[in-house]
């Protein structure tokens, strides 16, 4: 559909949309038009893992120019509440966060922004590397939440695009040893060539079969076990796997309650941690791929025109690849 070009506000950029990622969240709203208590109720526009060029600044803009390449952090706080005052503004109640009911989001071919939630790019850094710096920085949050640091070994249930960025990040952060496991062959193929020290398929495996297997490759189970799947099984394992007095952080999107050991993780003293979003990640995340520490581009496996967008979102439906990049312009 055709939508009229906005004009930037007072310390909002205008962005001429360069590439957009398709993330599991476009595709639930898409599909089953809500997610937990976030309801579609009028057309929205889809898209927040997003790249482009600014086009134009409105007043007050200091920090980009006309020509910048940036990165774009869709979330925009309050500014003002105690959760943002206190630096953790993922947890801000006003926030607004682009694709999330009722706001619009950036898979367009222009899209205005607060300025200050745009990150410049160096010249190596593609359009294309800024859009993953969305799930990048979920996978920065998780780790940062978790603990992980020099000498951990880390256990990352899913080999999805969320779970190798954990892998990778936990692996930049200083981690000794990093297991992951998932129930594609594939997916586990990938996390090898990035990185994995250990990779599993837990399909057709009981869970007291996987905890015995994981436990004895990680030397008495991880310090730390990421779960990016959601799925009940998935955090019963990471609870029973993880070594007494570890972590587990929960990123994985499952059902709104599941059945767990909370007896076992109390008693053991495993912590359980969440993660929503992520907040003062987006500087970090900008720099482990402009370093070189974390290397993004192989996780990029379909590629669609603004035009194709249908067909992107079909791909990424039928569960291939990796990641599913839309480019809105020949920008990108």
């Amino acid at each position: 559909e055709k939508y009229e070009v906005e004009e930037p506000k007072e310390n909002e950029v205008l962005i001429q949309m360069a590439s957009v990622g398709i993330c599991g969240s476009d595709v639930h709203y898409w599909t089953k038009g809500k997610i937990g208590d976030f309801i579609v109720k009028e057309p929205m526009i889809l898209g927040h893992e997003s790249g482009g060029i600014v086009a134009r600044c409105g007043p007050g803009v200091k920090n980009l120019q006309v020509g910048d390449r940036v990165a774009i952090e869709p979330g925009v706080p309050c500014r003002v509440c105690e959760y943002c005052k206190s630096g953790r503004y993922n947890l801000c109640l006003d926030i607004i966060f682009c694709a999330t009911p009722p706001i619009h989001g950036s898979l367009r071919n222009y899209y205005t922004h607060p300025s200050d939630f745009c990150y410049k790019l160096p010249e190596h850094v593609s359009l294309e590397e800024a859009a993953l710096l969305e799930p990048l920085s979920v996978a920065v949050h998780a780790c940062r939440r978790s603990g992980v640091t020099a000498g951990c070994c880390v256990l990352v249930l899913g080999a999805g695009p969320i779970g190798l960025l954990n892998m990778m990040v936990a692996k930049a952060f200083g981690a000794t040893k990093v297991f992951i496991t998932d129930i594609s062959d594939s997916r586990l193929d990938t996390a090898r060539s990035l990185g994995a020290d250990y990779a599993v398929n837990i399909k057709n495996h009981t869970e007291l079969e996987m905890i015995k297997e994981i436990v004895q490759a990680t030397n008495g189970g991880p310090n730390i076990t990421i779960e990016c799947c959601g799925a009940e099984a998935s955090v019963r394992l990471g609870i029973l796997s993880t070594k007494s007095g570890g972590v587990i952080c929960l990123v994985g999107c499952g059902p709104d309650e599941v059945k767990i050991p909370i007896i076992n993780a109390s008693a053991r003293e495993v912590d359980i941690r969440g993660i929503f979003r992520y907040a003062n990640c987006y500087p970090i995340a900008l720099d482990l791929v402009a370093t070189g520490r974390v290397n993004v581009k192989p996780l990029v496996t379909h590629r669609f025109s603004l035009s194709e967008t249908v067909k992107a979102f079909e791909t990424a439906k039928e569960g291939k690849g990796i990641k599913i990049m839309i480019k809105c312009s020949n920008a990108a």
